[in-house]
């Protein structure tokens, strides 16, 4: 794979005591280290009029004014610092290369993955949240589609971090031109992504929430993959297939319920994969969360491995009722005819 990658992100420090550290990209680089055809590139930085077309511009000048004064407490969970603005700004550049290098070509083992911070997917039109200050996605969405370059009429964005992905969830839910489905657990952090939240206006029905119960494994996780997001984004025929990477689903996340292990992501980005190429949509990855140090940086090495020539193993067991349910209701919800017991 090639990584997006930049030391501006490693400038944004919130704290010791915070899980979104640039402890977290020093883990995933050093992993790396260990895996052949690893490839660094560092895209220049957002400007304001490609971020303002998903985010209200007063809104961004005020996260500039605040990162000028130093800093501080945005809300509870969302700490800036001086440098806060210059790494999000390059968060969201390393996101719009990922999404443009697919679009020019790159297939196999050349697929983009930004692994920039901070993360993105809970920054709402004017409002930072969840550790985000930018969308990361939504803008990288955004500018594949007001660029005639590469002629994007459609985009799919799938979200697996174990967070529902509100953010990207509100920018796009009344837009027809955007899937987005967002795959957590259900009830944690922010509390949104209900079964019945589906799009509104023009984008009544593009929007997918599957809200998983707390416990469920790779067998729930791939029966979704594999159901009702095949189903959803192989009817929507997208130009550009996006994966907001979060990898805090892991069964070993300080700080989610979900049970995925490291091999649920090879599976996962194995199928996203393929599903590319049956709709031959280019495909790219943007870094989410992931707050276990160990488990993230071994995650995305095994994403890297995957598309290094990797067969992913499949699991052995069996899909949770809780987690069959829930599938059967998203399905019921978008009116998609699948067969649950045949996957």
């Amino acid at each position: 794979m090639q990584f997006g990658y930049s030391e501006d992100c490693l400038a944004h420090d919130p704290g010791s005591r915070h899980p979104e550290s640039p402890d977290r990209l020093r883990a995933i680089r050093e992993r790396l280290k260990r895996k052949h055809g690893v490839e660094y590139v560092e895209a220049d930085p957002c400007d304001l009029e490609t971020m303002a077309a998903v985010h209200d511009r007063e809104y961004l000048e005020s996260v500039r004014e605040f990162c000028e004064k130093g800093g501080g407490n945005w809300d509870p969970d969302t700490t800036a610092v001086e440098a806060t603005w210059d790494a999000a700004r390059r968060s969201a550049g390393l996101a719009c290369w990922a999404a443009e290098s697919a679009l020019e070509g790159a297939t196999g083992r050349e697929t983009p993955f930004s692994i920039g911070r901070p993360p993105g997917h809970h920054a709402i039109y004017d409002d930072a949240m969840g550790f985000c200050f930018v969308n990361n996605a939504a803008v990288a969405a955004q500018n594949a589609l007001d660029h005639d370059d590469h002629d994007v009429d459609r985009v799919a964005i799938l979200d697996w971090d174990v967070h529902h992905g509100n953010g990207t969830h509100d920018i796009f839910y009344d837009r027809d031109d955007v899937f987005f489905v967002s795959i957590h657990e259900q009830g944690l952090y922010p509390g949104s992504g209900d079964i019945d939240e589906t799009g509104e206006g023009d984008g009544e029905g593009t929007t997918m929430n599957i809200p998983m119960p707390a416990g469920t494994d790779e067998n729930g996780y791939l029966a979704a993959v594999d159901g009702p997001i095949a189903a959803a984004f192989t009817a929507f025929d997208p130009d550009l297939l996006l994966i907001s990477a979060g990898f805090d689903a892991h069964q070993h996340d300080p700080i989610s319920r979900i049970r995925l292990s490291t091999e649920a992501y090879a599976l996962m980005s194995d199928r996203m994969r393929s599903l590319a190429d049956d709709t031959d949509a280019a495909l790219a990855f943007i870094l989410e969360g992931g707050y276990g140090l160990d488990v993230l940086a071994d995650s995305v090495a095994l994403v890297h491995e995957t598309f290094d020539g990797r067969e992913p193993i499949e699991p052995d067991d069996e899909i949770s009722d809780k987690a069959t349910d829930t599938l059967e209701d998203v399905l019921d919800e978008h009116d998609l005819d699948v067969d649950l017991d045949s996957l």
